[in-house]
């Protein structure tokens, strides 16, 4: 008996040779499951990302009496030490940039976190792969024996199987985001590239305040060296006359031995500044990518220019130190890998099909009769597993707190840093003024000496102790000048490698359009 069905409008009428059997649903089941993927694609497990709150206080307690950072459209962000005035500085600064092996090694990790993010954004899309064999096969030879009644062996065979085998498939498949495991893997990677981004940018300031106190501290050393060199010289014509009073009978020959431990006491001290400045010199090479063996520094004229810094808001702070960028870039990475823990809960659906052609014969291998195909989605998820999902989810959780704290660390020490280089700075400019006034007086109190001892008022040892008192206050207020360098170059590190926040602003655009476009 053969069955019909009501006509519909719209609908054709089965075909007599469809054995009498309702036309096939397969198609509309898959649009219905690619539908309600689509609609669940547009969930998310775990929570959004909020920035932590961190208490960076109203303004800085050391920064009374310091100009308020003001946006300077005429200055330059970037080349922070231009601000010194030296230009052996700047071209030593650029040497660095494209040498030093710590930056290298920093940009090399941002471009492989700019490669995760794309791999892990290859994931929403499906996947195509194709696979053709030519395989031939055979099993080993069998053998037989036919006997009579009497025993007789009648005869005897044997057989081989050898089979050949042609195959040509391709296969697609898509793994449905029905609940954010892929786009929070995403967001997890994105903000790691970020992170990576504010590392290769700290590593730049790092490289560049470390080149700059090693330059500083050389020049120092090399001011040191000439005022040592020309004390050597006045402490020579000084152990002369002595020794020319001595031969006329004005000076005991004890002012001799005074004057000549006096000259070999300085002698010492101007060589034992010279393997210092080799390490500073070796140090500046290793930062400019360069051998030591090949790297010199010559010593020129330094005209230190100590320059005027403005200081803004704490809250700025957390805008332009990379450190700080860095550590909350690993917070929202730890916040959407919570997100990858909980969608772990979760079923998993899976879009494959497959076409290909198989024969045992190459002459019908791309045939329709040698054709076939499977097409279907898939569903899995684990039913068991002792708790391993909740305590990832618990370990992924556990991680956000930790990162939350080394933010919020991050900014206390970068605040207390610009606290610490503030009063420094301060403190050093009223005790380089105080040096200033004790170098004066010791530059006239030697002066009298001087001319009493050429009077023959005094003698030899009330010269020597005020040259060594002058000799001393001369060494003091260099190394004051140099410390006031140090930290100037200090503080500007600590402010993120300047006082516009523009720089890293900008730094980090630049990093967020690069994974955008990976």
């Amino acid at each position: 008996m053969t069955k019909t069905w009501p006509a519909v409008a719209g609908t054709p009428r089965p075909s007599p040779l469809s054995d009498d059997r309702p036309p096939r649903t397969g198609g509309a089941r898959l649009a219905v499951c690619a539908a309600l993927a689509a609609l669940l694609a547009g969930c998310a497990m775990g929570p959004d990302y909020v920035r932590p709150t961190v208490n960076s206080g109203v303004q800085f307690k050391e920064a009374a009496g310091w100009k308020a950072a003001e946006p300077r459209d005429d200055v330059r962000r970037g080349p922070w030490w231009e601000v010194f005035g030296d230009p052996e500085l700047s071209r030593l600064m650029a040497q660095v940039e494209t040498a030093n092996q710590t930056i290298a090694q920093a940009e090399a990790q941002y471009r492989q976190a700019l490669a995760t993010v794309q791999a892990t954004r290859a994931g929403q899309f499906p996947t195509l792969s194709g696979s053709a064999s030519a395989t031939r096969s055979g099993t080993g030879t069998s053998s037989s024996t036919t006997t009579n009644s009497s025993g007789v062996v009648i005869s005897q065979g044997g057989s081989q199987s050898i089979r050949n085998q042609y195959s040509m498939s391709a296969t697609a498949s898509w793994e449905a985001d029905l609940w954010g495991r892929i786009r929070r893997s995403i967001e997890a990677d994105t903000a790691s590239a970020q992170a990576s981004a504010a590392n290769l940018a700290n590593a730049h300031l790092s490289a560049q305040a470390e080149l700059a106190r090693n330059y500083f501290q050389l020049r120092i050393m090399d001011e040191q060296q000439r005022l040592l060199e020309t004390t050597i010289k006045v402490y020579e014509r000084s152990l002369r006359l002595n020794e020319n009073r001595y031969a006329v009978g004005v000076s005991a020959k004890a002012e001799i031995a005074q004057a000549r431990t006096q000259l070999e006491s300085t002698r010492a001290q101007a060589v034992d500044l010279r393997w210092q400045r080799a390490q500073l010199e070796h140090a500046i090479a290793i930062l400019a990518g360069q051998p030591p063996s090949e790297f010199s520094l010559a010593p020129t004229e330094f005209r230190a220019m100590l320059p005027a810094i403005p200081v803004g808001l704490p809250s700025e702070l957390l805008e332009r130190r990379p450190d700080i960028a860095a550590a909350e870039r690993q917070v929202q990475a730890a916040n959407a890998r919570i997100g990858v823990a909980k969608a772990a809960y979760f079923p998993s659906l899976t879009l494959s099909a497959s076409l290909g052609y198989r024969s045992s014969q190459f002459s019908d291998w791309l045939t329709a009769p040698a054709r076939f195909w499977s097409l279907g989605p898939s569903l899995a998820a684990p039913l068991f597993d002792a708790g391993l999902r909740r305590a990832q989810t618990r370990q992924a959780e556990a991680t956000y707190d930790q990162q939350v704290a080394a933010y919020r660390q991050t900014v206390l020490s970068a605040l207390g840093e610009v606290e610490n280089y503030l009063s420094q700075l301060r403190v050093m400019e009223e005790e380089q003024a105080v040096q200033q006034r004790a170098l004066d007086a010791a530059r006239e109190s030697l002066r009298l000496t001087t001319n009493q001892f050429e009077s023959g008022l005094i003698d030899y040892l009330s010269v020597v102790t005020v040259q060594t008192s002058a000799l001393s206050n001369e060494r003091t207020a260099l190394s004051l000048l140099g410390n006031r360098l140090t930290a100037s170059v200090n503080l500007i590190a600590a402010l993120g490698g300047g006082w516009h926040a523009d720089a890293l602003a900008s730094k980090q655009d630049g990093a967020k359009a690069d994974t955008a476009t990976q």
